[in-house]
């Protein structure tokens, strides 16, 4: 299949056009057709295991996932399917819900039925991505159907309509399905119920700013985009309801004026939170912006992020990108990589990917195609920006177009030991988490075993322009309230350390650098040993052999301060940071440290909660 060729006029930055965005979409979905079962029910991809809710589920995730980004293709097309998209799904549609079966008898007679919500839950996950497709789609396929197979269809659909199983974005996929439905004029009353149900739900959740927590807990992450965010509003839009678009279309406005501070000048998003596999599904909010007029992004900077990062996953060799040599897409970031990948997800989990193609809905003609892209917010000059809900700290340097984040409110916990894509203190898009015994961009008590205390629950306490706090319990009786002060690329790392032992050991440690094209500084201020070691890893999402700076301290009596001054950049020959003897004051719990340019931060520890002031001095 030819490729389009590159556009540098139109598209200075990534030079991908619509037709790019047309051509990836169509050998994902030509690759995965040798892996459908006999009538197309179920797409089982190859993997080395299956996801928690077993294989039959995990063939009805291959068949949903790519069934939507099929709808994309074919309704930003109008309908032109030259491919024979439609008919494959429609018989897939048909022979699923013909027998759909409780697990207890799926066997090899009936290679193709669907399981039924009432025994699998991660049905009602997959229901939102066949209903949306259904939705739209519908002058193309479900108008054409059969009689009968419409009605199986809504019987298999209907179980979605009840209360979600879990507690969290699964809310709106029983609104998806019941949007499609309300739509079709099916069980009408029941389905305004249902929509009217997980709107008010998950409204509870809503924290302003454009930001939600995913469900009773502070979790944050891209689930913001691609599900709180773009499920309502996605329906909405496609039931013309202004009513609604004029409640939910400000808060993507107001979440996208922080989301695309999280991408890199490479493309790359953030990569932090769960479900990371989903990777260029973080397109989705930008284009659902564009697409009802709730962004503060113009045309051409929303194909330039969302182009970029498509691309920053699919111009890499096939097995070092997102695909690999059979054009599947992997469980993984670059290539396959375990450790990130959750219990929930199988082989066809990563087509959730899907949701990234949201901007084939445009016509060509509409200016998110036509106009000329425009840089990110990662390479129009250095930020350092605090988003109130999270508590994040979101550090950019436009030298090298990496962008930070710096975790002071965000903690989701799926198991009994901390996610290491949530619990970090700082994440980056050129580098991290590690996933094995050594944490990066950690702090902890080494307790007397050897092992590092985990950070415990983040609790916010408040940011500013260039800094955030938290506090935490990492031991009981133990509280340790943590500061970044960031300016530039220089991180000034700070924790108070109360009611831990005198005597007790504590350690920091810094970015994880896995390339010679990454530098990563971690420099004693007060309270560790003057001079950090290195340490081998593991691995991160970016390759093997990670290497971490270690700084270690020992608390005295009473509360205990310790002070860091760390960096990651991606210049080939960066400037010296700031002299840590120098450019750092401390009077007992007061830091005070003044950059280069005049700026100096001034640090408050004596209090339940930190206090920062900021000011400009003259002279050298």
């Amino acid at each position: 299949m030819p490729t389009p060729p590159l556009d540098h006029e139109l598209s200075p930055y990534t030079g991908w056009t619509r037709g790019h965005w047309e051509d990836v979409a169509d050998q994902l979905l030509l690759s995965v057709r040798p892996y459908a079962s006999p009538r197309h029910g179920l797409i089982n991809l190859p993997g080395d295991r299956p996801s928690w809710s077993g294989p039959r589920s995990d063939g009805l995730e291959g068949y949903a996932r790519t069934w939507l980004l099929a709808a994309l293709r074919i309704a930003g097309a109008r309908g032109d399917d030259p491919h024979g998209h439609l008919d494959r799904y429609a018989e897939g549609l048909a022979s699923g819900t013909e027998h759909p079966l409780p697990t207890s008898e799926l066997s090899s007679t009936s290679p193709d039925s669907w399981p039924r919500m009432a025994e699998v839950r991660q049905a009602v996950v997959e229901s939102a991505s066949v209903a949306l497709g259904l939705r739209l789609t519908r002058p193309w396929l479900w108008d054409r159907l059969d009689d009968r197979v419409r009605q199986r269809t809504v019987d298999w659909l209907l179980p979605a309509l009840g209360p979600s199983p879990v507690d969290n974005n699964w809310w709106f996929f029983g609104l998806t399905v019941a949007g499609f439905l309300q739509d079709a004029g099916i069980e009408t009353d029941r389905a305004s119920a249902t929509i009217e149900r997980a709107l008010e739900h998950v409204d509870q959740w809503y924290l302003g700013d454009g930001w939600y927590s995913d469900g009773p807990h502070r979790s944050f992450d891209h689930y913001n985009g691609w599900a709180l965010h773009f499920y309502p509003v996605l329906h909405a839009h496609l039931g013309d309801n202004r009513e609604l678009l004029d409640r939910y279309g400000p808060r993507l406005r107001a979440h996208l004026a922080a989301h695309t501070r999280m991408f890199g000048a490479d493309g790359a998003p953030m990569p932090y939170g769960r479900s990371l596999t989903y990777r260029f599904a973080a397109a989705a909010a930008p284009w659902l912006g564009a697409l009802t007029g709730h962004t503060p992004m113009t045309p051409g900077a929303t194909r330039r992020l969302a182009s970029g990062t498509l691309a920053y996953f699919m111009d890499r060799a096939p097995g070092r990108g997102a695909i690999d040599e059979r054009g599947l897409l992997t469980l993984g970031w670059h290539g396959p990589y375990a450790p990130i990948v959750q219990g929930y997800s199988g082989p066809a989990s990563p087509y959730w990917a899907a949701k990234g193609f949201l901007g084939l809905l445009m016509p060509p003609e509409h200016p998110v195609w036509t106009a000329v892209e425009e840089p990110l917010p990662a390479e129009t000059g250095d930020a350092a920006v605090t988003l109130g809900p999270p508590n994040t700290l979101i550090q950019s340097t436009v030298s090298d177009g990496v962008v930070r984040l710096h975790n002071h409110g965000t903690d989701h916990r799926l198991g009994p030991a901390e996610d290491p894509c949530y619990a970090r203190f700082a994440y980056a898009t050129r580098t991290g988490p590690t996933c094995g015994d050594v944490r990066d961009n950690h702090f902890g008590l080494v307790l007397d075993d050897g092992t590092v205390t985990e950070r415990g629950f983040a609790g916010p306490l408040g940011g500013g322009p260039g800094w955030a706090a938290s506090a935490a319990r990492p031991l009981p009786g133990v509280r340790t309230v943590s500061v970044t002060l960031v300016h530039g690329r220089a991180e000034l790392r700070a924790h108070l350390v109360v009611g831990a032992r005198p005597g007790t050991r504590v350690r920091q440690t810094g970015w994880a650098v896995t390339g010679p094209e990454l530098t990563g500084e971690l420099h004693a201020v007060a309270g560790y040993e003057p001079h950090a070691r290195v340490v081998a890893a593991g691995s991160t999402l970016f390759g093997p052999d990670a290497q971490v700076a270690v700084l270690d301290g020992v608390t005295g009596d009473g509360p205990s301060l310790f002070v860091a001054l760390a960096s990651l950049t991606a210049q080939e020959h960066p400037a010296p940071l700031p002299d840590p003897g120098t450019a750092v004051r401390i009077e007992g719990r007061t830091v005070q440290v003044s950059w280069d340019d005049g700026t100096t931060y001034e640090l408050a520890l004596d209090g339940p909660a930190p206090t920062v002031r900021t000011f400009r001095t003259t002279g050298p």
